[in-house]
């Protein structure tokens, strides 16, 4: 038969072996605190590659006014007898008619070469503007690439600290119950001394 003396015995033996490997887990005396790793390296993002280039547009040719450079002449060159008789009466009106042919004809080649050369210039404008706007918005991808970089970076790092405090709190809640058993059994140690006398 087991006596009172030798199960209290076991029991603090018991006691003394839980305090032993919970202190050799370093839940009661921590050794020096963790070390945090290393955060993340930020990386530095390489420029976004530029965009495949468009196929030149080829100007289209400026409309053909060889028909008008001939049809514009309503007098004819060798007059013949009709014309003779009516010229004094219907020639200035003729005349007249052929020269502003004739400056229509002009007009219309001034306007085709002004507009042929306004849309080069606009294109141009285009073609500067747009490569302004693709650079502005290369460097903003680059820019997005490395705030996204250290983002992830920094979060990784939040997450190591949280880590880090968690296993400590959890460190010191452990080894606090651990030391409220232990001063739970030596009361009753005490109390049981108290009662034999």
């Amino acid at each position: 038969m087991v006596q009172e003396g030798d199960e209290k015995d076991e029991l603090a033996a018991e006691l003394e072996r839980i305090r032993d490997t919970v202190r050799e887990r370093a839940l009661m005396n921590p050794e020096p605190p963790s070390v945090l790793p290393q955060a993340l390296a930020v990386r530095t993002p390489e420029p976004m590659p530029p965009l495949p280039e468009a196929p030149p547009v080829r100007p289209t040719a400026p409309p053909d006014s060889g028909t008008l450079q001939t049809a514009w002449r309503i007098l004819p060159e060798r007059p013949g007898l009709l014309y003779r008789l009516f010229r004094r009466w219907l020639g200035p009106v003729f005349e007249r008619q052929q020269d502003l042919n004739a400056r229509q004809i002009l007009f219309g080649q001034q306007s085709t070469a002004y507009l042929h050369a306004r849309l080069e210039e606009t294109h141009r404008h285009y073609d500067s503007i747009l490569g302004i706007h693709s650079r502005h918005m290369a460097e903003i991808d680059e820019r997005h690439l490395i705030l996204q970089e250290e983002l992830v970076a920094h979060v990784h790092d939040l997450v190591k600290r949280i880590d880090l405090v968690l296993a400590d709190s959890e460190r010191g809640r452990l080894s606090l119950e651990f030391a409220l058993k232990e001063l739970r059994a030596r009361l009753l140690r005490l109390e049981a001394e108290f009662r034999r006398g």
